[in-house]
């Protein structure tokens, strides 16, 4: 057996860097060096809790954003070779609640055979940056969500690494009219630098007068809204979906993508009369190579903000958790 680094909670607010045996590697399995790996947000979500749900007896490893070099795969695994640089699609099985993790030395990547696993990534793409496939997935999906058009005016609340993923998606999609909204002054910065066309600080901006302003106003029963049609929820904040469905224009569409876990009042009175079409996004069906396309095709290196050694992962880890002017705070294993 190889024995690899693996970051792993151990209890609540408990992460180590610890030593562990990965897997034989059997005929449908693969073994990852790992190269680069992202931090979640649900990362931290785990931590805070001790594991996926709370404690379960064992450590959880963590990782679930990673991108690396084939190292072994069994005789069943016919799409990729050794040597071959991937990325790693997580499934349930890495960084969910098993016994893989992307923040590690190596990764064990069961049933590697079944197809949809390992995605070959164009030879000058760096790793670190093909390691933001996974959240740029989500972001993609976000914003496929909202079907919308190029004609469209979009606004986005929330810039952290997926709503910017969504912004860099519909810009790519040819939207020239996207709002983003945030709080941060570096994350507003970072929307504009990857397709947003106007930024509003909520903290000194009155939000729906500006979006009044930037996307004109539509009749509204006996009055007027925003002409935003289309509205992504990233931001995690329950008055800004009460708002976005209270104060959006008829006909408007919504795409949930932030994890809002406790239930939220909503008034489906202005739900019904607006026609307001409403879709939750988790996750990413069948996007990996799409995302991996969408970063060939844009450079959004400017998501990464912040990288660290896997030896450091306690400080980067207090970066994500304490700041809100990162964008993407990545782990880099080696060098890609």
């Amino acid at each position: 057996m190889t024995s690899v680094e693996q970051v792993r909670i151990h209890a609540p607010g408990q992460v180590s860097l610890d030593r562990v045996e990965l897997p034989e590697c059997g005929p449908r399995d693969a073994i990852v060096e790992v190269h680069a790996c992202g931090i979640c947000g649900s990362d931290l979500s785990y931590i805070k809790l001790g594991g996926l749900a709370g404690p379960s007896g064992e450590p959880m490893p963590l990782g679930h954003e990673l991108a690396g070099v084939v190292k072994a795969v069994g005789a069943e695994v016919t799409d990729v070779v050794p040597g071959q640089r991937v990325v790693v699609h997580p499934a349930e099985e890495i960084g969910s609640g098993s016994n893989e993790g992307g923040l590690a030395g190596e990764v064990f990547v069961r049933n590697a055979a079944k197809g949809g696993r390992l995605f070959p990534i164009p030879d000058d793409m760096p790793l670190t940056i093909a390691a933001l496939a996974e959240p740029v997935a989500v972001g993609m999906h976000a914003a496929e969500q909202l079907h919308v058009g190029v004609d469209d005016k979009v606004a986005v609340f929330g810039c952290g690494p997926i709503g910017l993923a969504a912004i860099a998606s519909l810009a790519d999609r040819g939207l020239t009219d996207i709002v983003a909204i945030d709080l941060s002054e570096t994350r507003r910065g970072l929307a504009k630098q990857l397709g947003a066309s106007e930024t509003i600080d909520p903290a000194t901006q009155k939000v729906w007068r500006e979006l009044e302003r930037i996307h004109g106003t539509a009749p509204l029963m006996f009055g007027h809204s925003a002409a935003t049609t289309g509205f992504i929820e990233a931001s995690g904040s329950p008055k800004v979906l009460t708002d976005i469905i209270d104060r959006g224009g008829a006909g408007a569409h919504i795409s949930i993508v932030a994890l809002h876990y406790n239930p939220i009042p909503v008034n489906f009175l202005n739900v019904l009369m607006k026609e307001l079409v409403i879709r939750g996004s988790i996750a990413y069906p069948e996007r990996f190579s799409d995302a991996i396309d969408l970063l060939q095709r844009r450079d959004l290196s400017a998501m990464i903000t912040d990288r660290f050694s896997i030896n450091d992962i306690d400080a980067a880890l207090e970066v994500l958790a304490g700041s809100k002017e990162c964008g993407k705070v990545m782990i880099e294993m080696r060098q890609a």
